[in-house]
């Protein structure tokens, strides 16, 4: 039987949507997609199978970068989705792979760098255009900051993304470690996604989530669960989590990320993994119900927002 078209409930392939449907650049997709990074971490067939089960679990929403694994990942990424899956692939730029560095990427944020990035991710992607290109910005949240020639103002970034838009190359704009300011100055240009560092225990972006939320912006955190660099607080730590954990029989993870998608509904999850296990156990994190006790409990966990520089 062939695939069907998508609904509000199920996917293209007839899956039934995690965590149900959600809306990202004026499509509907699942609200649990999947973040790719960890696939460089997989041989090529193991790739592929995971991604193909993805899929089969209903997940219609993928998120990349061509400096995952130096285009490993967006050449598999081509290689395992059909167009009959419709799957929304975002990829982002801002950067570009630095294999012999002390980490495997270094900033690339100025508008021809941009447009060489977005190039990279229409041929190592099989396609020709991108979805959606969040533009990962470096003046906020954890991770590289820009300095010297990679200082650019979002304006100059913006105009080069809005060409490539107007060009069909890109179909649409996200940012993506962007400041409260950042977004508001960026609103003309139409965003369709912002992706911050945001969690239960990392609450301090909760401003710009909810200029989000005013302006039908879709919200995808990274780092749902914190702790990925040392020093961040980790979300399955909290007593809280694990005594809705145990309450509920699911893992403290699960918790974590049914709680972003209860705490706003313009939240959509792309929890990344290499294991086919943990793969089914984010998927199933899109059905664990937080009745009004155990979400006040979660709520008032103190969110402890890192801003950690490589």
């Amino acid at each position: 039987m062939g695939p069907t078209a998508p609904s509000d409930h199920l996917t293209a392939g007839g899956a039934a949507r995690p965590g149900g449907p959600g809306a990202l650049m004026g499509r509907t997709v699942s609200r649990v997609g999947y973040g790719a990074m960890q696939l460089e971490r997989l041989d090529r067939g193991a790739a592929v199978a995971l991604l193909r089960r993805a899929v089969e679990l209903g997940v219609d929403h993928v998120d990349t970068a061509h400096f995952y694994g130096n285009g490993f990942v967006n050449e598999v990424i081509g290689a395992a989705l059909r167009p009959a899956d419709g799957v929304l692939v975002v990829s982002k730029v801002g950067a570009e792979p630095d294999p012999a560095g002390p980490v495997p990427l270094r900033l690339a944020q100025r508008p021809k760098q941009l447009r060489t990035a977005v190039e990279d991710n229409l041929r190592g992607l099989g396609v020709e255009q991108v979805p959606l290109v969040n533009l990962r910005r470096a003046d906020h949240g954890p991770g590289l900051r820009a300095e010297g020639d990679q200082l650019v103002d979002l304006d100059d970034q913006l105009a080069v993304l809005t060409e490539l838009r107007t060009e069909g190359k890109i179909g649409a704009i996200g940012l993506s470690s962007v400041t409260l300011e950042a977004l508001r100055r960026a609103l003309p240009a139409g965003i369709a996604c912002v992706q911050n560092a945001y969690s239960l225990v990392a609450r301090g972006d909760e401003d710009t989530l909810r200029l989000c939320l005013a302006e039908g912006i879709a919200w995808v955190p990274y780092f749902p669960l914190g702790g990925a660099f040392a020093g961040l607080p980790k979300v399955a730590d909290e007593p809280a989590v694990t005594a809705a954990a145990r309450a509920l029989g699911v893992t403290p993870a699960q918790i974590g990320l049914a709680w972003l998608l209860h705490h706003s509904p313009n939240t959509l999850l792309i929890p990344g993994t290499a294991d086919l296990a943990h793969l089914g156990a984010n998927v199933e994190a899109g059905s664990v119900l937080l009745d009004g006790e155990t979400l006040a409990a979660l709520d008032a966990v103190p969110s402890r927002t890192g801003d950690i520089a490589l």
